[in-house]
């Protein structure tokens, strides 16, 4: 499963929810007006991944799951979440799900969200704890896993 990037897994299960939902309607989850949230939560999402990737490109640290940080980032969205591209990910798969007011189209946010909190996440925070101890440890303290 490490293999497998969490963008390759979100994307496949972006397109999985759509077609759940095309295919196995389990509609009336989300009603009008509620299903728009599910606009918001897309908006959020976005944002805060664009947000995630232009701080990793300023500070020049890796964005790959399993590869050595360069530093240890915890300014903007960091500062709520310790995964905020995971969050941002999450967001815009639950949006999705909500959006489309079917229990189907939220199959892709459950799947990436066990696939995140057990694979990925435990294995970065492994390699986040190895590298910087001490500051990470204290970081990890104060700031929740998702939000």
């Amino acid at each position: 499963m490490k293999n497998i990037m969490p963008p390759i897994y979100f994307f496949v299960l972006l397109v999985v929810s759509i077609i759940a939902d095309w295919l196995f309607p389990i509609v009336g989850i989300f009603e009008r007006p509620i299903h728009l949230l599910g606009f918001l939560l897309i908006i959020f999402g976005i944002v805060i991944s664009t947000w995630v990737n232009l701080i990793f490109k300023r500070r020049k640290t890796t964005r790959i799951p399993g590869d050595k940080p360069s530093s240890l980032v915890i300014e903007g969205p960091f500062k709520i979440s310790r995964h905020p591209m995971y969050l941002g990910m999450t967001a815009i798969l639950l949006g999705v799900g909500i959006l489309l007011g079917s229990l189907s189209a939220l199959v892709g946010f459950l799947v990436f969200f066990v696939i995140m909190e057990s694979v990925f996440i435990p294995m970065e925070e492994e390699i986040l704890e190895d590298k910087f101890r001490k500051r990470y440890r204290e970081y990890r303290n104060k700031v929740r896993r998702w939000i």
